[in-house]
């Protein structure tokens, strides 16, 4: 079975970011399908409003997620409840509590005030959890501290992701701790080829995306979000190659869930 491929379709990206980056409802539709049809196995979608910002309102959730699902996206969809949509974590709360359609999954940053009792709320609803911990760069209060503090209840329905500020194997080798929980590894920017690599390397899921990074692995500007996705089909495939039927890396047993 192949890790997991989870694209970051638009992210915080907007009109200034390039034509690569989905806009309206209907074009994220379509650049989730071709995305799905080059190999990504769920979709992180950010909603916003007509004038571009981001929102856990229902009246722009709902409409987002009908979309992707009308237009035949049928992997997971995945959407984000931080402090980038709703900054008050009681408003954070209130939002994901009035959601009339679903998400499959939410993002739920573990950096953030609030992030246990909003994952314990989306959980309450049937929404499944991307715990975010950030691992190698400046966070604060140590947000994986605080993931481990949290009883994790339901193993089954909670990911760890965590964000590497670089592909340093170090970072990944004290996650042969962790509860289990399934792993997806994932870095932004200059860091997303590399920690994609890295991930491939420990058998885990990752993610790519005009969301994360706007080009290729030869530093040629991605075209689409199916762009990305194809480069890191070929990338995990060459991983996976290279690792061959050697010893497991540290994280692929909590990956492997």
């Amino acid at each position: 079975m192949r890790p997991l491929l989870l694209a970051s379709v638009n992210g915080a990206r907007g009109a200034a970011d390039g034509a690569a980056v989905p806009l309206s409802p209907a074009d994220l539709a379509g650049s989730a399908l071709a995305a799905v049809a080059a190999g990504a196995g769920e979709v992180l979608v950010h909603p916003r409003t007509p004038c571009g910002r981001e929102s856990l309102s229902p009246r722009v959730v709902g409409p987002v997620l009908e979309a992707l699902r009308g237009a035949g996206v049928g992997v997971p969809l995945v959407v984000p409840a931080g402090v980038g949509a709703e900054p008050d974590p009681a408003g954070r709360l209130e939002r994901v509590r009035s959601w009339a359609v679903l998400p499959d999954r939410a993002v739920v940053h573990f950096a953030e005030p609030g992030a246990e009792e909003l994952a314990g709320a989306l959980l309450g609803r049937g929404v499944a959890v991307d715990a975010v911990v950030p691992l190698g760069g400046a966070a604060g209060p140590d947000p994986m501290a605080r993931f481990l503090a949290w009883p994790v209840r339901e193993p089954g329905r909670v990911r760890l992701a965590a964000e590497l500020a670089s592909a340093d194997p170090a970072l990944v080798a004290g996650l042969r701790g962790l509860p289990p929980v399934a792993v997806l590894l994932f870095g932004r920017e200059a860091a997303a080829w590399p920690v994609l690599r890295l991930a491939a390397r420990c058998g885990t899921g990752t993610r790519i995306g005009v969301g994360d990074v706007l080009h290729l692995p030869d530093g040629r500007r991605a075209r689409s979000n199916a762009e990305l996705v194809a480069a890191a089909r070929v990338l995990v495939r060459e991983a996976a190659a290279a690792v061959g039927a050697g010893p497991p890396p540290p994280a692929a047993t909590a990956g492997s869930r």
